[in-house]
């Protein structure tokens, strides 16, 4: 693959910018992918906003399966690739991939066979947005593998070192998108006008021509990693090291999904306006914390390929860059969202009270970004070591206690809707303060990097 990078030497400040910044360009992608849903949806209305929000948190969900083979994969590839060790390498591709095809074939049967009470569960209340939310998840559901197989694809190619080649995928993928998108939910030309419906149906395309373009450029590299038979002489010891790591991981954004949908759930008791808020907000809060996911997984892969060198001097350098710099990120969107949430707020929804509202939560969440920074960059360092438990345990634990809090914050008599805002805002603070205590604590007792029970 001739756009791999190796980690394990040079400028680590170059190469890790080198890694990272495709990275994040790929997750600004993905945000594109929502907020351009999100704009022309929003132009259908608040009841396309809330049915397709509704809806889309079964993709989210569908993200806690895609960890086990994504983080789990990311990890070894990376490590096995500092360690020199080839015939690991190909078999942690392989057993990625089958194990993503396999679950993401079991969820969108469950997706489509279960949707009347999947969409139940948040009693919308009103049929027009029930059934556009189910007309929704069923298509989706239908292209769901597509969905679960690019974010291995990707995980996979950084853990080798080479962020620039999905980078470049998946812009193809929100060009396709940005075109489909007003095609499909408004008609034009020969294309009938399709509403909630043609959004999914945009989606579930782009998701299509990104897979299609990882198989061309695999096929077209003929690398030396990728010659695999897939579902032929099954190691199983493979499968237990990626559900071993991955599956922390995949519990945590499970439980946080699940916590999320109950959230929505209190949301929804509010109105449709509400709902609306919450989608498009998120949608726009997503543009910090997914920057520094994408920053967070190249520090994984970077301080995993140098944890299976042994470069624990070049862990700690790179650690002590990428705080300070998240540190940096963080506070300027807290800047962005507090003081000028309104005016990008209005470039969604041209409701009064939608704008009024959103405005609000974008202010609450706002002071939140710098220690959701840390908490995100703090875990991908634990990752790329192999411990995903730690985080996992923070962040499953500290989300799930939003929902008690929003029950109380958001009685009439104390902060209203606002009040599940500041649930979501005061967690956020407290899992960056003390994933970064944890991460401090660690260190000066030499506990951090463990191989074998032994530190390194």
């Amino acid at each position: 693959m001739s756009e791999k990078v190796d980690l394990t030497n040079g400028k680590i400040i170059e190469k890790l910018l080198k890694l990272a910044l495709p990275i994040m360009g790929t997750s600004f992608i993905q945000i594109g992918y929502s907020l351009i849903d999100m704009i022309w949806v929003g132009k259908v209305g608040s009841n396309a906003v809330a049915a397709v929000g509704t809806a889309g948190f079964y993709p989210w969900l569908a993200m806690a399966f895609i960890m086990i083979s994504k983080v789990g994969g990311e990890i070894k590839v990376a490590q096995s690739i500092g360690e020199k060790n080839i015939h690991d390498v190909k078999y942690y591709i392989k057993s990625a991939i089958e194990i993503n095809i396999i679950l993401s074939i079991l969820y969108s049967l469950v997706l489509i066979i279960f949707r009347n009470p999947l969409i139940g569960f948040f009693k919308l209340g009103d049929i027009d947005v029930i059934n556009m939310s189910k007309e929704y998840l069923v298509i989706v559901g239908i292209g769901m593998v597509f969905y679960f197989i690019n974010p291995v694809f990707t995980s996979i190619f950084v853990g080798l070192g080479n962020s620039k080649s999905p980078f470049k995928i998946n812009t193809i993928g929100l060009i396709t998108n940005i075109i489909l998108d007003p095609v499909l939910i408004f008609g034009v030309g020969p294309f009938p006008k399709m509403g909630v419906a043609g959004a999914a149906l945009a989606t579930i395309t782009s998701n299509l021509v990104v897979s299609l373009c990882f198989i061309f450029l695999i096929i077209k590299n003929n690398d030396e990693y990728f010659k695999i038979k897939l579902f032929r002489e099954i190691d199983l010891k493979y499968y237990k090291t990626l559900f071993i790591l991955g599956t922390p991981v995949a519990l945590q954004n499970g439980l946080f999904t699940a916590f999320s949908m109950i959230m929505g759930v209190v949301v929804a008791s509010f109105g449709p306006v509400a709902i609306a808020v919450q989608k498009v907000g998120s949608q726009i809060e997503s543009i910090s914390w997914n920057s520094c996911e994408g920053f967070a997984s190249a520090l994984s892969s970077f301080v995993g390929q140098n944890y299976g060198a042994k470069k624990i001097d070049r862990i700690n350098k790179s650690t002590k860059y990428s705080i300070i710099g998240v540190m940096i990120w963080g506070s300027f969107t807290t800047f962005i969202l507090v003081f000028l949430g309104e005016y990008i707020f209005r470039a969604f929804i041209n409701e009064p009270e939608a704008i009024l509202k959103g405005t609000d939560y974008l202010k609450i969440l706002g002071y939140s970004q710098l220690f959701m920074c840390l908490e995100i960059t703090i875990a991908g360092i634990f990752k790329g070591i192999g411990r995903t438990y730690i985080p996992s345990i923070i962040i499953a634990v500290l989300t799930g206690l939003r929902i008690p809090l929003a029950l109380i914050l958001s009685k009439p008599n104390i902060l209203g809707l606002n009040g599940v805002w500041w649930s979501i805002t005061i967690s956020s603070i407290s899992k960056g303060l003390i994933l970064a205590s944890i991460l401090v604590v660690l260190r000066k007792t030499h506990k951090l990097y463990m191989i074998d029970n032994k530190e390194i």
